[in-house]
C-alpha cells in the first residue's frame, strides 16, 4: 500500500473509533446517574486495575500492551472527569468549608512576623496593610503560624518564595502542619542598602553585617570593595539595629531602607544588590477560612504514592477542566520513604464550578488533600 491508501485506512479506523469512544462515553454517563442515586465514590482504583490487567492481556506485543494501557488510563481519566461534572450538577459537588467576603478586615487588626523591626517581612506586612498597622514580630516562622493558629494575632505574614533563591521550602511544611488559611499575598522588591551612621561617610568602612543570603546578592559591589570584611548575622534587619547599638562608623549593614530609617542609619549607597528585579512573594495568613469574591488564585496541597502515573492522573483534573496550573512544588511526606506532598497553585475561584470540579476529583483520588487558601 502506498502512503495515501495508509492514511485513508488510518481514517476509517479513527472514524470507528470516535464512534466507539462516543458509545463509550454515553455509558460512563449512565455510571454517573447510578452513582448520583446510590452514593458510590467515582474512584473505583480496584476496578481500574483490573480493567488495565484485562486490556493489556487482549494486546499481542509488548509494545502492544503498554500502549493499550496508556490509552485505556486516558479513557477513564475522561470518563471520571465526565463522572465528577454530572455529580456537581446535581449537587453532589465538593463541600467547601469556606466564605467569600468583598473585602479583608483590616481595620484593628493584629499582625504577627518574624525577625524584627525592618525585616523584609516587617516590610512586608506594612505594604499590605498600612503604615499604622499593630504589628509584633517573634523570633522563628513557626512561631508566626502559631500566633494566628491560637488565635493570639489575625494575621501572619511570611516569605513563600523570592524570585532568585526560589521558594522558601521551611513555610511550604508549616502550611501543613498549622490550620491556617492563605488569604493574600503581596511582592516586595528586594532592595538593599549599605547603611551606615549618621556620622559614618563610605571612606570610613571597614566591616560589612548582613544575613548571608543578603551579602550573596550584593556580592559584586561588595567584591569591589576587596579590603571590607564581610560578617554574616541572623538576617538584615539584625545587621542594621547591631550597627547603631555598637556606634563604630567603620561599621555599615546591608538592609533595607526601611531598617535604615526605623534605626536611625544613613543611607551610604543604595540600590546596592545586582540583581535588581529581586522580588519576594510574601503570603498572609489567617486561621479564618475565608477568601475575597475577586479571588483568582487558589493553592492546595495533597500526596500521592510513589507509583507511575499518580501525577499525571490528578494533574489531568486540571486539564479536563480547563483550569491553568501556574506552580507545583514537591516535598517529601516526613516518615513516608518515597512518598511526596505537593504543592499547586492554580487560577480560579472557588465559586468558578470548573475549579470546584477539579478540586473534587483530586479530593476523590489524592490523599490528605486540602485547600489552602483562595486569594
Amino acid at each position: 500500500m502506498d502512503l495515501l491508501e495508509i492514511r485513508k485506512k488510518l481514517d476509517q479506523i479513527d472514524k470507528e473509533l470516535v464512534r466507539l469512544f462516543e458509545q463509550r462515553m454515553d455509558l460512563c454517563r449512565q455510571v454517573a446517574e447510578y452513582k448520583i442515586e446510590t452514593g458510590k465514590p467515582v474512584y473505583d482504583e480496584e476496578r481500574e486495575s483490573q480493567k488495565i490487567k484485562s486490556v493489556r492481556e487482549l494486546a499481542e506485543s509488548e509494545e502492544n500492551k503498554q500502549g493499550a494501557e496508556e490509552m485505556f488510563r486516558q479513557l477513564m481519566t475522561v470518563s471520571r472527569r465526565l463522572q465528577y461534572r454530572l455529580l456537581a450538577e446535581n449537587g453532589q459537588d465538593m463541600q467547601l468549608h469556606f466564605k467569600a467576603v468583598d473585602s479583608l478586615p483590616k481595620a484593628g487588626v493584629r499582625v504577627v512576623y518574624q525577625g524584627i523591626e525592618g525585616a523584609y517581612s516587617h516590610g512586608a506586612a506594612l505594604q499590605y496593610f498600612g503604615d499604622n498597622v499593630d504589628a509584633y514580630h517573634v523570633k522563628t516562622w513557626e512561631a508566626a503560624m502559631e500566633e494566628v493558629e491560637k488565635g493570639r494575632a489575625d494575621y501572619g505574614v511570611l516569605p513563600i518564595e523570592n524570585s532568585s533563591a526560589g521558594v522558601v521550602e521551611d513555610n511550604y511544611d508549616l502550611l501543613m502542619e498549622y490550620h491556617n488559611y492563605i488569604v493574600a499575598e503581596t511582592f516586595l522588591p528586594v532592595k538593599h542598602a549599605l547603611l551606615g551612621l549618621p556620622d559614618a561617610s563610605l571612606e570610613e568602612i571597614k566591616t560589612v553585617f548582613s544575613h548571608p543570603q543578603g551579602l550573596m546578592q550584593c556580592s559584586e559591589y561588595l567584591d569591589s570593595h576587596p579590603d571590607w570584611k564581610k560578617i554574616s548575622v541572623e538576617n538584615t534587619a539584625v545587621a542594621a539595629k547591631k550597627v547603631i547599638e555598637e556606634g563604630d562608623k567603620t561599621q555599615a549593614a546591608v538592609a533595607s531602607e526601611i531598617a535604615g530609617r526605623l534605626y536611625g542609619l544613613k543611607v551610604l549607597q543604595s540600590s546596592v544588590n545586582y540583581n535588581k528585579e529581586n522580588t519576594t512573594r510574601f503570603i498572609i495568613v489567617s486561621r479564618q477560612p475565608i477568601y475575597k469574591k475577586t479571588a483568582d488564585k487558589v493553592s492546595i496541597c495533597f500526596e500521592l504514592p510513589h507509583k507511575s502515573g499518580s501525577l499525571y492522573n490528578i494533574l489531568s483534573n486540571f486539564i479536563y477542566n480547563n483550569v491553568n496550573m501556574v506552580m507545583i512544588e514537591s516535598r517529601p511526606v516526613k516518615d513516608k520513604n518515597w512518598e511526596y506532598r505537593f504543592f499547586v497553585d492554580v487560577e480560579g475561584n472557588l465559586g468558578d464550578s470548573a475549579v470546584n470540579n477539579a478540586l473534587k476529583g483530586i479530593e476523590e483520588e489524592a490523599v490528605n488533600m486540602r485547600i489552602l487558601g483562595n486569594y
